[in-house]
């Protein structure tokens, strides 16, 4: 490399920089900008700490970038001083295929593993002629490319399916009669008296509408003070202290027989009332979720806390029972759909890496 590649640190820390015309490299994925440049050329910028830390080595991703552009310090960039030798994408690819076998194992250190720019210098390539590297990057490029479009039609269609989830909704609740959470979802607080010998699996919920998670399994003498309280599939969860950053789900049928603590308030939805994702879908709307803001007062973002009471109070729309089962039936058919397409952009995205390793080994 360092006989291919003019290599240096990046010269400015990525939370000293001034929002700018200029990209400025950084080990996210998206690029941040600076107000000056500070390389010119066609360029590789490879990361100099480990992603992970905690003594494991590690590195998520490389860049290709050419023109005018800032790196960040945490970063080396490599500008192509051997154009006749070796296209600077070329090694992109290659580097980013054998990063596992002859970048990471170049990290040192015990808690924050790190290399130098010195030992990328040493660092080998394999050059086949330009014309070679040239049709290499093309396929690699190509098939990229394709991958893009694949990925950027599934975002299309899913678009096209929340707008219409939402159309309908509003559809659905207009002249719907409000009723409070106490009557159509009542907290409750199924306690359980904890077994020294029994295991329990805990249940947490993630911000920003992302679901429920199981926290980690414990026996019950690892619980000297607090209470414990059982799930049950369907159950409208929210955490009583992440509310406010949208940390509210349904429990899953995995989740059936789970426990939480007194900060997790369960909802048990009334069936002769409410469907539970009629409800959830609510709260999941500016006009839902600002209620639940409302709900979780406080100034510091650690001390917005949803009181019990105040959640029981929140008025919610309860349309026909009909209404509320076919957009039921709507939303389950837009969950299928992204599940295929998740399935669909796992083998997308492993399309280049395993690409990557037939062209390189």
């Amino acid at each position: 490399m360092g006989e291919l590649f003019q290599l240096e640190k990046g010269r400015i820390g990525i939370k000293a920089a001034t929002p700018g015309f200029f990209p400025l490299v950084t080990t996210g994925e998206e690029y941040l900008s600076h107000i000056e440049p500070h390389f010119f050329g066609d360029s590789i910028c490879i990361p100099l700490i480990s992603a992970t830390g905690h003594g494991h080595a590690s590195l998520k991703r490389l860049h290709h970038i050419e023109g005018e552009f800032a790196v960040g310090s945490i970063l080396c960039a490599c500008v192509n001083s051997s154009p006749d030798r070796v296209v600077a994408r070329y090694a992109y690819y290659y580097l980013s295929a054998c990063k596992d076998s002859v970048l990471i194992p170049l990290m040192q250190g015990t808690a924050n593993m790190s290399m130098k720019v010195s030992d990328i210098a040493g660092v080998g390539i394999p050059l086949p002629p330009l014309t070679e590297q040239q049709a290499i990057v093309s396929r690699l490029d190509t098939l990229a490319d394709k991958a893009r479009q694949v990925n950027e039609h599934l975002d299309s269609i899913e678009r096209d399916a929340d707008r219409l989830l939402a159309v309908r909704f509003r559809d659905a609740i207009v002249d719907a009669p409000l009723r409070p959470m106490a009557e159509v979802a009542p907290l409750v607080r199924r306690e359980i008296a904890i077994d020294p010998q029994a295991s329990y699996t805990e249940l947490g919920v993630r911000s920003f509408f992302k679901g429920t998670f199981q926290r980690r399994t414990m026996e019950g003498t690892d619980y000297s003070w607090q209470n414990l309280f059982s799930v049950k599939t369907g159950d409208l969860i929210f955490s009583n202290i992440m509310a406010w950053e949208q940390a509210i789900a349904i429990a899953k049928p995995e989740d059936d027989g789970c426990v939480g603590n007194h900060r997790m308030l369960t909802c048990e939805v009334n069936a002769d009332a409410a469907v539970a994702s009629f409800l959830y879908y609510y709260f999941t709307t500016a006009e839902g979720f600002a209620k639940i803001d409302a709900a979780s007062p406080g100034t510091a973002a650690r001390n917005k806390t949803l009181k019990a009471q105040d959640l029981m109070a929140i008025v919610v729309p309860v349309p026909s029972d009909s209404t509320q089962r076919t957009f039921d039936a709507l939303q389950a058919k837009v969950a299928a759909l992204k599940a295929r397409h998740a399935t669909i952009r796992q083998a997308n995205d492993a399309l280049i890496p395993a690409t990557l390793e037939r062209v390189f080994n």
